[in-house]
């Protein structure tokens, strides 16, 4: 389990979430994740490669299209994309990376944490802030 006081700042702090693999569809998780994310007051930026404005933000096809760097890289692909991501994150100059339920990169985490990135892995915001009575 990830720091718990880590994962409290990330959840309470107002912050821009690039969120990685968010589409409109309402049925994955990411859609419903990302609502409950920007209902708690973030900033959402949808990452997908077909780049579908989600949540009323426009979207873009990979993180380094992003205008400036986000604050928080929230990671919905699975553990075979997850380093690519996770890499592309520190590249960007991203502070933090969230690693969804089930989605694991340990070599590519370790990488983040070595150039100084707050990394959470194998949670979800959703569950971890509804658990701290947030939302």
């Amino acid at each position: 389990m990830e720091d718990a006081d880590v994962i409290d700042q990330l959840l309470r702090t107002p912050a821009t979430w690039a969120v990685v693999g968010l589409s409109t569809n309402r049925a994955r998780a990411a859609h419903g994740v990302s609502a409950y994310l920007k209902g708690l007051g973030h900033t959402i930026v949808p990452v997908h490669p077909t780049a579908p404005t989600v949540h009323g933000a426009r979207g873009y096809a990979r993180l380094s299209d992003l205008p400036e760097p986000p604050d928080v890289v929230d990671v919905f692909v699975n553990s075979t994309r997850a380093a690519a991501v996770v890499d592309e994150a520190v590249g960007v100059g991203a502070r933090a990376v969230w690693l969804q339920l089930g989605v694991h990169a340990d070599e590519a985490v370790a990488r983040a944490r070595a150039a100084g990135l707050v990394v959470v892995q194998d949670t979800c915001p959703a569950i971890e802030g509804r658990a701290r009575g947030l939302g």
